[in-house]
């Protein structure tokens, strides 16, 4: 068995990379940050016993996409999961204020880079008459809050996106879920607000958010269900978090 999880030099993506391996999976892991892909490559060979193949490139780039989908190794390329994790937010400004280098960003990775990795991995399944595609969502694409205007609009999408190939890959039977956080704790914040660390800590003050073992092991979860059952869609909180905007916060 063989999972391919993108943005997986941390966070979730390093989680279900490891959680996928524990439970004997060989494991793809895509990234951006060298270094970071070779400390988790090492870790999971060593910690796990499995085979795992890192691709150091950049999501938002189709031509890096599709080259490193075409350069698979044989043995990798009977991939039966796929995690698109990768995705990110930046910045926290109101429509009119909007940073455009941050509005591309979102855009190129949440959605643009999730289609490439989609294109060229969904073919592959295809043929190989198996998989199961799971998209990482958020609570920002069920509802708008604001000064989120361009990432709630990519989450949005991915939501569109993700119940689209549900319907388009149905008839090659192919399996596709989203999973939805609300408030993980992560570098998430750090990302958007540019590596304001100080910043960023104060998003998770006085609560305890989702940390990415959570969602790592819902991941799990949908991916383990048997061949009959397909997981849609799940919306999974912190419960101090009741959507993305009613926290309780202990003082």
């Amino acid at each position: 068995m063989i999972a391919l999880i993108t943005g997986a030099t941390s966070g979730i993506g390093k989680s279900t990379a490891q959680l996928f391996a524990k439970n004997g999976y060989d494991v793809i892991i895509t990234g951006r940050r060298k270094e970071r892909l070779t400390e988790v490559q090492k870790h999971i060979e060593t910690e796990f016993k499995v085979k795992v193949l890192s691709l150091c490139f950049d999501i938002r780039k189709q031509n890096e996409v599709q080259k490193a989908i075409d350069e698979l190794p044989n043995h990798f390329k009977a991939i039966d999961i796929l995690v698109n994790n990768a995705g990110l937010a930046a910045g926290l400004s109101s429509i009119q204020d909007g940073n455009l280098e941050h509005w591309e960003r979102m855009i190129d990775t949440n959605i643009k880079g999730l289609l490439y990795m989609t294109k060229g991995i969904s073919k592959i399944m295809i043929e190989n008459k198996k998989g199961h595609i799971i998209n990482v969502g958020s609570v920002a694409g069920k509802e708008a809050y604001a000064n989120g205007n361009v990432y709630c609009a990519t989450k949005h999408a991915v939501d569109a996106l993700n119940k689209s190939m549900r319907i388009d890959l149905l008839q090659h039977g192919i399996k596709v879920s989203a999973i939805n956080p609300g408030m993980v704790e992560t570098e998430f914040s750090v990302v958007r607000f540019d590596g304001d660390a100080e910043r960023a800590k104060k998003v998770y003050d006085g609560l305890q958010a989702l940390t990415p073992d959570d969602i790592a092991e819902t991941i799990y979860w949908m991916a383990s269900r048997p061949a009959h059952v397909n997981i849609n869609d799940i919306i999974i909180m912190p419960t101090a978090q009741a959507n993305a905007t009613t926290l309780i916060r202990k003082n």
